[in-house]
This record gives C-alpha cells, sequence and structure tokens, in this order.
C-alpha cells in the first residue's frame, strides 16, 4: 500500500485517467477474502488524508468511539474485532498480556 509523498504522486498521476475503484487498487488498497477482492476505500482516504496533513484520528473528542460486543463462541473462544488490533499495529504473532481483574478481562500488547 502506498502512502505519504508515493500515493500522493501515484493520485496526481491517475486523476482523470482511471475510475475511483482502479485508482484504489492500483495505490495497494486491496485485500482478499474467501476468493474475492476487496477495496479498502476507508483505508485509502485515511491514507490519503493522512498524506495530506490532515489530522484526525484518536485525539479526537468528536466521532465514533470504538466499541464492540461480543459473546463467548461455542468453542470457548473470545473474538475480538480488527478495528482493535489495527490501533496497536497488532500483527499475526503479536504477543499480549491478558489480566484478570474483579469483574473484567484487561488485554495489552506485551513489549
Amino acid at each position: 500500500m502506498l502512502t505519504g509523498a508515493e500515493l500522493l504522486a501515484k493520485v496526481k498521476e491517475l486523476t482523470g485517467t482511471v475510475t475511483k475503484s482502479e485508482m484504489v487498487r492500483e495505490c495497494g488498497y486491496v485485500s482478499h477474502k474467501d476468493g474475492s477482492e476487496r477495496l479498502k476505500f476507508v483505508d485509502f482516504y485515511a491514507a490519503l488524508l493522512e498524506a495530506k496533513g490532515v489530522e484526525f484520528g484518536s485525539d479526537s473528542t468528536r466521532g465514533r468511539k470504538l466499541s464492540y460486543k461480543t459473546k463467548v463462541q461455542f468453542n470457548g473462544k473470545l473474538q475480538i474485532g480488527d478495528a482493535y488490533l489495527k490501533q496497536f499495529g497488532a500483527e499475526p504473532g503479536t504477543p499480549f498480556l491478558i489480566k484478570m481483574g474483579r469483574n473484567s478481562i484487561t488485554l495489552t500488547p506485551a513489549a
């Protein structure tokens, strides 16, 4: 995925010559799941805004906050949404520390 100056240059090069979908694809904002291609428009536009110097994100008091309700699955596992893990920069194999509280569980990236 292109970011920063490379992303801006590619967008400038492609503007007016390709569709938005093709632009997102050419800049590398694509994922493949279950044999199908998915364009990552939100990630593309967020990277484009960041490349242009527009700040937004977790330090803002406006906008949606991450909120996720889940339940224990039939096999005893608990699934966590990838949006939470992305905030930590977690990738497959990233270690986490689980702390049990009186009425809570805290999950923190292990150093």
